[in-house]
């Protein structure tokens, strides 16, 4: 089973560049995030004829997550997270795949930090550390899988000195992403690369992907369950490097 999480960018805008890459890697579930697409406007036809049913959660013009599942259609088990009613942002969405509990997650950037974005940035992470204890109190096979918005290490990205003002970087937010590792969830990725030095966002400006400028923010985290089935992790690299591609790679696991 091949688990993929794939920040899009805009699925309107990469549209062609996902079928492409659906056709191409025939991944069984997909958690696609930042759709910039309303839930009236999400392309579920191009989806499905690409062999995909599809369960979203959208946004006009930002935000939006979604989760693809290959020759089914995802079940529905949450969107949002508890804590914050008034919080209407789409960051997050739970589905069942064949018993197997998949989240999409988007967690906010942060920036500028300090200020009310970063705050709400470390609420959210506390949010999602308290849904995610559920998952693991009830024992259920899970992978939450997103674009974090958190680098973890300082060897998960191209230079600390750039990134030390962002919100990505900050000392608060790693806790937070720490915090909720240490629950007894396994960061995929990072156990098949312990070194780092593996990126899944090359940012638009300043050539940072024609100078392999990058840095690992989009994570897969297993459950205990699903953790005993990890086979592999890795990042699609190429697909970034492809005409009118998203920022983000897509970024996988492998469970047998």
């Amino acid at each position: 089973m091949k688990i993929v999480t794939y920040n899009v960018n805009g699925i309107k805008a990469r549209l062609e560049r996902l079928v492409e890459y659906l056709t191409e890697q025939q991944p069984d579930v997909v958690c696609l995030q930042e759709l910039k697409s309303s839930d009236e406007t999400f392309p579920e036809a191009a989806i499905r004829d690409a062999g995909y049913g599809a369960v979203w959660h959208g946004q006009k013009g930002f935000n939006g997550v979604a989760v693809l599942a290959r020759g089914q259609d995802p079940v529905e088990r949450q969107r949002g997270l508890e804590g914050e009613p008034e919080d209407e942002h789409s960051r997050y969405l739970e589905c069942e795949v064949d018993g197997l509990v998949v989240a999409s997650i988007y967690l906010p950037n942060g920036n500028p930090q300090p200020g009310p974005k970063f705050d709400y940035k470390l609420r959210w992470i506390d949010r999602l550390r308290t849904r995610a204890q559920v998952l693991l109190d009830s024992e259920v096979p899970a992978v939450l899988a997103g674009d974090y918005n958190v680098i973890p290490n300082d060897d998960d990205t191209f230079s600390v000195s750039a990134m030390a003002s962002d919100a990505l970087m900050q000392p608060e937010s790693r806790q937070g992403y720490r915090a909720l590792v240490a629950q007894g969830w396994t960061d995929a990725l990072r156990s098949r690369h312990p070194r780092g030095g593996v990126w899944t966002f090359w940012d638009y400006q300043a050539g940072a992907w024609q100078r392999d400028a990058g840095f690992r923010i989009d994570h897969l985290l297993l459950s205990p369950a699903m953790a005993d089935r990890l086979q592999d992790a890795n990042v699609d690299k190429a697909y970034r490097g492809r005409e009118k591609a998203s920022d983000h790679a897509p970024t996988w696991v492998q469970l047998s």
